[in-house]
């Protein structure tokens, strides 16, 4: 790849995963509960969790997905309402301590695990693929994505949770911890309607 095509497609992610989205705000809701180092696996599994399924997408895969309109369909709309779901307990999320409260942050391989059902993750992976993806080198060409992929992650990933323990200041009170969440569950709700949207 070109050095400027290389620093295209970093610049491009830098956009894509600091964009508010699913993750990110599971991962200011992360930080807001349960602070930065308890957040670590959560921020791990999403900064390498896409490059992986990035890597994978740019190998072949990416290719059988657009092949079929039927798996398209269906991981929207499966993501789609797990997504929701996501937003729902984010939404009615309460209080580090108190009863009902999430008793922790998610694992790495849940946040791996995670990507595989964000259509906006999905968005990202088939855009890259077709842009900057040629062919002649798969192996290269899926490992130097990947790579950036995972160096913009980190950045975003930690971002979005020290914004959320940030915020833990303001949220000692019941009333500003549910504004907090039902502004985070937003994001995703907004994201999801604009994916669901977006034929």
């Amino acid at each position: 790849m070109p050095f400027e095509t290389l620093l295209t497609l970093f610049a491009l992610l830098l956009a894509m995963v600091w964009t508010p989205g699913p993750n990110n705000a599971m991962l200011s809701a992360s930080g807001a509960q349960f602070g930065h180092r308890a957040s670590l696996p959560h921020i791990l599994g999403v900064a390498f969790g896409f490059p992986i399924m990035l890597f994978i997408m740019a190998f072949g895969l990416g290719e059988v997905f657009l092949a079929s309109v039927l798996l398209q369909e269906t991981l929207r709309w499966v993501g789609a309402a797990m997504l929701l779901f996501v937003a729902f307990k984010i939404a009615t999320g309460k209080r580090p301590g108190k009863t009902g409260a999430r008793r922790r942050p998610f694992r790495f391989y849940e946040a791996i695990a995670f990507q595989w059902i964000n259509p906006k993750a999905w968005a990202m992976a088939i855009g890259i693929v077709a842009t900057f993806i040629t062919g002649e080198n798969p192996l290269l060409e899926a490992s130097i994505a990947a790579t950036l992929a995972a160096l913009a992650g980190l950045t975003s990933a930690n971002g979005w949770v020290w914004f959320g323990v940030w915020m833990q200041q303001w949220l000692h009170t019941d009333l500003r911890f549910r504004i907090f969440n039902l502004c985070m569950a937003s994001i995703i709700v907004f994201g999801i309607i604009l994916l669901l949207l977006d034929k």
